[in-house]
């Protein structure tokens, strides 16, 4: 398939057709991703409760990798599929080539400094004594993955904002795949425990990463090449323009996770810090789990907007958003009676051996799972604003859940209701994300509209 052919039919397709059709690749990327994630949690659950900790100590770093990683790729993927829908095909090539050589050099500048100082790195991280350990153990191999990581979370987007989520799908589900197979190999087999998690990981990233920077060069696919690296002022201003509100976001959700790992350890009973963390490690995991379905829909429509934003039709843009939050809302709806109902058996998968976890993971995803359904109107006007280039309105949005308003719920909830006031931080703040979002969403749909 040819630029021109991709352009007709992302421009003229029915918009819920066209949103399915690339709403299907980026959910069964997002899905596959977190289903490893989880398969990981829950291997090394049945390790320790400390093992669990210190994967969920480790989490914090993953989420600067994830900051940097989308950062360029949202970024310079979202100009680029601007740019394709107004056919500037040359400038599109040197975003592209921009935005994927630059997190390189940065995972690179990431593990030289990190390695040397990684037991003061997870002690930064919320790490307690008991949990050291495991903790470096972990973060060892996915420091020295650091730059495939983020590249590939950068080719991933890219690929997906371009209307190529099927290569995207590929190399992540292939990644995810071997990943799987090599954690009970390398965990158990080989008797490597933590240690082989870290390495089955970074092997499978690395995995991905080949088979993302292959799907560059597809016909379809705006070709990555070093004699486009050619970085410039307006680059980095579109990047930076694009990207912001998913760096922002990313790095509130690192603070978070830190944040959280001190509260846990902190109003825990004494004696039971580890479980405390493991328990809300376990609840991240799932919760993530979740929220890929809703993301990979909503990012089905990324590209559809992106497109028709740049051939200026406003109408396709509207229908797609409102169409994406539509659908991601009845599924998260779904997913929240399913955790109502089943939470203890859902905590008890990843350790069983550990009551006081179960008790504490239950109450948490409960709390969570109550407020599923009002997590959508804010993912899907926070990208719609991404998209068309409104980078205030977006970063506003981004750091609405973790920034303002979670971490002055896991600051100030646990003074009052200790260990209760940590279980629910995060309900709370989702409920004001929420009621924040109502008059961007308003506001947004009538311009469309006019």
């Amino acid at each position: 398939m040819s630029l021109d052919t991709k352009y007709r039919e992302m421009t003229e397709t029915p918009v819920p057709r066209l949103v399915m059709r690339l709403a299907l690749p980026s959910m069964v990327s997002m899905v596959v991703t977190s289903f490893y994630n989880l398969v990981d949690a829950a291997f090394i659950g049945h390790l320790s409760t400390e093992a669990t900790a210190g994967i969920g100590i480790s989490f914090a770093y993953m989420t600067f990798i994830q900051a940097v990683g989308f950062f360029f790729g949202h970024g310079s993927g979202n100009h680029i599929s601007r740019a394709l829908g107004a056919r500037r095909v040359g400038e599109a090539g040197v975003m592209a080539s921009v935005g994927f050589f630059t997190p390189l050099i940065i995972g690179i500048m990431a593990a030289a400094i990190g390695l040397p100082l990684l037991p003061q790195l997870v002690l930064l991280l919320g790490a307690t004594p008991d949990v050291v350990p495991y903790a470096c153990q972990y973060l060892r191999y996915i420091l020295i993955a650091s730059p495939f990581m983020m590249s590939a979370l950068t080719l991933n987007n890219q690929l997906r904002l371009q209307g190529n989520a099927r290569f995207g799908m590929i190399g992540i589900v292939s990644g995810a795949i071997l990943n799987i197979v090599l954690d009970p190999l390398f965990i158990f087999v080989l008797d490597l425990g933590v240690t082989g998690a870290s390495m089955a990981t970074a092997i499978s990233q690395f995995l991905a990463w080949c088979l993302l920077l292959w799907g560059t060069t597809r016909s379809e696919s705006v070709h990555i090449s070093f004699a486009n690296f050619r970085p410039s002022w307006y680059c980095y201003k579109e990047i930076l323009a694009g990207g912001l509100p998913s760096l922002c976001r990313q790095t509130f959700n690192c603070l978070a996770v830190v944040l959280l790992n001190y509260a846990a350890a902190k109003y825990a009973p004494r004696g039971q810090e580890a479980s405390a963390v493991a328990a809300f490690t376990v609840v991240s995991r799932t919760t993530m789990f979740a929220f890929s379905l809703i993301l990979g829909f909503i990012q089905g429509f990324q590209p559809v907007c992106g497109y028709n934003y740049g051939a200026h039709m406003y109408h396709r843009v509207r229908q797609s958003y409102l169409f994406a939050y539509s659908i991601s809302t009845a599924m998260m709806t779904v997913l929240a009676i399913l955790g109502l109902c089943f939470a203890p058996q859902i905590i008890a998968v990843f350790r069983d051996e550990d009551p006081l976890l179960i008790e504490i993971g239950t109450r948490a995803l409960r709390w969570q799972c109550a407020v599923f359904p009002l997590v959508t109107l804010c993912t899907a006007t926070n990208m719609l604003f991404q998209n068309i280039r409104m980078p205030i309105r977006s970063t506003l949005l981004s750091i609405g859940r973790q920034g303002l308003f979670f971490i002055p719920a896991i600051l100030l909830l646990p003074l009052f209701l200790g260990l209760h006031g940590v279980e629910m931080a995060q309900a709370v703040a989702d409920v004001c994300t929420f009621l924040m979002s109502i008059p961007f969403a308003v506001w947004i749909t009538k311009q469309l509209g006019k």
